[in-house]
């Protein structure tokens, strides 16, 4: 068979069964993979969609509690500052539960020797030993389930029949997040894992042990493997000492020959250097805010971090950092590609242009001051900036060789280095430029060479373990279409921001502190019945030669192009056949270098129960990690406004078909009930449909795509907060209550939070009537008198205290988020307050008992205030979620 030609880069790897035959492959025969690579142009297009069907939907049940789905943790309570927000009993529970880990990892010390049991000579019996099944540390499938937090699947329970397993409107599949934060920590071993010879997979708590031999049984092949005598053991309880035996999460952790070895301690993590590309042409107020945030930026990094500063114009400006007295840079032109004469003068020379925080940050400083504003009269979009070969130097500076300041010494770098650029416009001169006008007659040429150019150029910072950031802000369009392919090549994000102000200075900060590794590899392997269809995720299918092979193994194999906790692959999948068996199995590995040079290989193993019930395979769903599977595929076809509108058709058409097929016709009418099971799904989907994601709330397609991009590489956290906004209610006492996302919210005397992902509202009640009245009597000259004055400003120190309290729980539940969004304030019924009211359920339509089924807080509301409140509201054409479902002839699902 012949290896089909490399897919165009994307955020996702789309993969398409070849066979549906399960038959088992012959030993001697290297069987061909169960998905293959669909070549060339369409970005990793999902299966085309007949008249009758829809991309195939995933759910979550909402009745099991799951930590691992990050879901219905008790909600807390918050004190108002100068505290920090404490969490009491709940209101309501909450989505996701509040995360504590450290943004980046934590040393893992390491013993000399190994904590296993001493392996003993390899004596293998024969077969009349009774194979021994390995007892799980938990023996509930649903648990094990979320204790594999890495691996969150749309059921927990899989159906026998190919015929509804496959129905394209209620599919299957799963989100792997390699890097994410485990509760109760992955076992680590120090040693090289027990592999199948036949397919490759690990050693698991779910493989047969033969007890005399030490055999075990792989579970994917079903082929007998031996262990070197170290599974032999007198009893199946002896066998749970060995951690790959007794956890479904594994780290297998190397140093190998070639690094130094492993310390513990944070000064030996062999920083990768951090280079700040920075965009010379900003007017003065701009500079003013970035010269803030770069300064703030240098006091936050560590000692031992090194860093480089490059500006860009019409050219290059290499910062050297061994001039203690001044700012000194060399400069290179920025109408071509630097010849390799210019860099080898640059690298070979005497200036340090990479340095250790604890010996140039003064430096650092005094280079920052010296910026100036752009001098000339001439308008943003038209300024001359060579972005491209700015990006070219600073590989070439990273590729080295490099002097440390103290010894000169050449290190090799822990994990992927990073350049971050700062960019105030589009890249207008030099290699990977386009026009200054969208009128140029040869534009959409030069447009299409020049993103081929910037695809290229990240796929080289890829390959030198380099991420390109690229930071974007202010009021100058910087042609998003054309830097798009610079950061996703090299596994990078690209991100808006309003001004260079706080979003901006914070997004630079945990750009440069994320911990990234490096030569990522994720295998995918299932039982026989399972197939993969789609992938879509921050990574491309890895060729032959970039991963170790086994005889008959089936694994689908893609190269990451980073690895961080910030990233998940949604993957779809489907069943080959009727399932005979009582379980079926999936073993996700990711295999990585870390910050410390250690070869990491996580390896994640999880079995689900198969069922012939469909009411106990609907049970069984996920609703929150079936609708982000959902929208991740939605999105992966939006590629622009059009497609966008098209995909809320395909949204509409799904929630059809899922009452069509799986629901019931309501008796004397010509509606269906939309099935009980997947209550939660419909509303996350109409919150993705009327969402900024496939909405119309996001005015420039560029900040669409910018959202689409960020979405589909996004954790399973972030992806959930930007599908389903969450809303917090600030109470008397400083308490927070956690509300449906409903306009129901906006009551008076109240405030309240709404996290969005990528942006956090907070939504302040004004004071009353009467209070707004005496202010305008005492602009006309009146006078207030003492009662009035004392109330006024008790109502507005009641508002300023609530803004407070409500700015802290904002920071809280955002401080390991990146991109780290926005925070904006405002008071009703001001001009900003459109973009909070846009993103919430508009169900002050629906009738009374309806809006109290769906928003019980309204039970507490006085007749009067729900009077005032239904008197604040603006009717305007948008439907609330149970119109919208009545719209297409299905009964709104009763609330969980």
């Amino acid at each position: 068979m012949t290896n089909p030609p490399p897919p165009s880069l994307g955020y996702s790897v789309t993969v398409t069964p070849s066979n549906s035959d399960s038959s088992t492959p012959q030993p001697e025969k290297n069987s061909a993979p169960p998905a293959t690579m669909l070549p060339g142009a369409p970005r990793f297009p999902p299966p085309k969609l007949q008249q009758d069907q829809i991309p195939s939907p995933f759910f979550q049940n909402p009745n099991l509690l799951s930590p691992a789905n990050g879901v219905r943790s008790p909600l807390p309570h918050l004190s108002t500052p100068p505290g920090p927000p404490v969490f009491k009993s709940p209101v309501r529970p909450a989505a996701v539960p509040f995360r504590t880990s450290p943004a980046t990892p934590q040393p893992i010390a390491f013993s000399s020797g190994s904590t296993l049991p001493t392996s003993s000579p390899p004596h293998f019996l024969n077969a009349s030993v009774e194979l021994q099944h390995q007892v799980p540390l938990a023996t509930e499938d649903s648990i094990l389930v979320n204790e594999s937090s890495c691996a969150l699947f749309s059921a927990h329970k899989v159906l026998k029949q190919k015929k509804l397993t496959n129905v394209p409107s209620l599919g299957f599949g799963a989100l792997f997040s390699p890097r994410r934060e485990i509760f109760a920590g992955p076992q680590i071993l120090q040693r090289d894992p027990h592999r199948c010879h036949n397919c490759g997979a690990y050693a698991n708590l779910y493989c047969k042990i033969l007890l005399g031999s030490g055999q075990w049984q792989c579970v994917i092949c079903q082929r007998l493997n031996g262990s070197e005598g170290e599974y032999v053991a007198p009893s199946k309880e002896d066998l749970r000492n060995f951690p790959e035996l007794s956890s479904p999460i594994v780290d297998y952790v190397r140093t190998g020959n070639k690094r130094p070895g492993f310390i513990p301690v944070s000064d030996s993590r062999m920083s990768a250097p951090v280079v700040l590309v920075i965009d010379d042409c900003l007017d003065e107020p701009h500079l003013q805010h970035l010269q803030s945030s770069l300064h703030a930026f240098v006091d936050s990094l560590p000692p031992t971090a090194r860093i480089g500063i490059i500006l860009y114009g019409r050219t290059v400006s290499v910062y050297d950092f061994s001039e203690e007295s001044m700012a000194s840079a060399d400069v290179l032109p920025g109408d071509k590609s630097p010849i390799q004469e210019s860099l080898k003068a640059l690298i070979y020379g005497t200036g340090v242009y990479l340095s250790p925080m604890h010996a140039s940050k003064e430096v650092a400083h005094k280079i920052f001051s010296s910026l100036r504003p752009y001098k000339s009269n001439i308008a943003e979009a038209l300024r001359d900036r060579c972005l491209g070969t700015a990006v070219e130097v600073a590989l070439a500076i990273i590729r080295g060789p490099s002097a440390e300041m103290s010894r000169g010494v050449v290190k090799r770098n822990g994990g992927n280095s990073r350049i971050i650029v700062c960019a105030g416009g589009p890249n207008t001169y030099g290699p990977g430029s386009v026009p200054h006008s969208f009128s140029h007659p040869n534009y959409p040429h030069l447009e299409k060479t020049a993103l081929k150019w910037m695809e290229n150029l990240g796929r080289e910072a890829h390959r030198n373990n380099a991420v390109v950031d690229i930071l974007c802000a202010g009021t100058c369009p910087v042609r998003i279409p054309v830097l798009q392919p610079l950061a996703k090549a090299s596994g990078g994000v690209l991100v808006l921001h309003d001004d260079f102000g706080e979003a901006f200075g914070v997004n630079l900060q945990r750009a440069s502190s994320r911990a990234s590794g490096s030569h990522g590899l994720l295998e995918i392997r299932c039982s026989d019945d399972i197939l993969i269809t789609q992938v879509v995720g921050p990574g491309e299918e890895a060729h032959l030669d970039t991963h170790e092979t086994f005889k008959n193994d089936n694994a689908l194999c893609i190269q990451m192009l980073s690895v961080e906790e910030t990233q998940s692959f949604a993957i779809s999948m489907e069943t080959k056949g009727d399932i005979k068996s009582d379980c079926v199995f999936f073993q996700f590995t990711v295999q990585y270098t870390n910050v410390y040079q250690a070869d990491i290989s996580r390896v994640v193993t999880v079995r689900l129960p198969t069922v012939d019930s469909v009411s106990a395979y609907l049970e069984s769903f996920q609703d929150e990690v079936a609708a982000i599977l959902i929208a991740k595929r939605t999105l992966l076809r939006a590629k622009n406004h059009s497609d966008a509108m098209d995909m809320r058709g395909t949204i509409d058409e799904r929630i059809k078909d899922i009452a069509l097929k799986f629901g019931s016709l309501v008796p004397k009418s010509k509606l269906h009930r939309f099935p009980k099971e997947l209550s939660a799904l419909p509303e996350l989907l109409f919150h993705l449909r009327r969402g900024p994601l496939l909405g119309s709330i996001v005015g420039h397609e560029d900040e669409r795509s910018v959202l689409r991009n960020l979405f589909l590489n996004a954790s399973f956290d972030l992806s959930l907060r930007m599908v389903a906004p969450r809303c917090l209610m600030h109470r008397e006492g400083g308490t927070f209550e956690e509300l449906p996302a409903y306009d129901l919210a906006m009551q008076s005397d109240t405030a309240v939070v709404l996290d969005h992902g990528t942006d956090v509202f907070i939504w302040l009640f004004v004071t009353g009537k009467e209070i707004q009245e005496f202010i305008a009597d005492i602009g006309r000259g009146h006078t207030l008198d003492c009662a009035m004055g004392a109330e006024l400003a008790a109502d507005e120190g009641r508002s300023a205290a609530a803004l407070a309290a409500c700015r802290t729980l904002a920071e809280e539940i955002t401080e390991l988020r990146f991109p780290a969004p926005r925070i904006l304030a405002f008071k009703e019924g001001s001009s900003q307050a459109r973009y909070f009211v846009s993103r919430l359920i508009p169900a002050h339509k629906d009738p009374p008992y309806e809006q109290e089924a769906r928003f019980p807080q309204l039970r507490s509301l006085t007749a009067e205030q729900r009077t005032k409140l239904k008197s604040s509201f603006i009717h305007f054409d948008d439907p609330s979620f149970c119109e919208w479902m009545r719209s297409l002839k299905v009964v709104p699902p009763e609330p969980s």
